[in-house]
């Protein structure tokens, strides 16, 4: 159970703060919700209370372990050379477990092959979600403006560019 003030993870779509909870009337029922107030976006979800534990809804990492997600983007990228379709299922399977580290896999794969060969449209929109979920999580564990994690992953993935560039060269 979660309380007022928990900074969570809503699996595919983020990192966001308990601000209240609501009892609402739909169909007839009456349910608890937790409201969760997103930072980046600014969009507020509603998830019922007795439904947290089959949608994945966990705490946020601590703060010590963001470094191991910049060390994850740092990494090699893995290049699935299947077709877009399968690789978009694969990714799609690591981003519905709300993991952080697979999530940062996620974003590191795709931008190495974008770099490379460019992605599909699917992949393009799953690239710019995933890096969203990034950024609000490491954002309320670190306390710091998403516009600034933002430009710090930008910097860890380009720097990692440079790195696989001159490894080839």
């Amino acid at each position: 159970m979660f309380k007022l003030g928990d900074k969570v993870v809503y699996p595919m779509h983020g990192a966001g703060v308990i601000e209240t909870m609501e009892s609402k009337e739909i169909l007839g029922v009456i349910k608890s919700y937790y409201v969760l107030k997103m930072p980046i976006g600014e969009m507020k979800l509603m998830i019922p209370v007795d439904n947290v534990n089959n949608i994945g809804l966990r705490n946020i990492i601590e703060k010590d372990k963001v470094e191991k997600v910049y060390d994850i983007l740092r990494q090699a990228a893995v290049l699935n050379d299947s077709n877009w379709n399968k690789r978009y299922r694969d990714n799609l399977v690591k981003m519905k477990t709300g993991d952080i580290f697979a999530v940062a896999q996620v974003v590191r794969d795709l931008t190495y092959r974008d770099r490379e060969k460019g992605l599909s449209t699917g992949e393009k929109k799953m690239l710019v979600s995933a890096k969203q979920m990034l950024i609000s999580e490491i954002a309320l564990s670190t306390d710091k403006d998403g516009k600034g994690i933002s430009d710090y992953l930008d910097n860890i993935i380009n720097e990692d560019a440079l790195t696989q560039e001159d490894n080839v060269l």
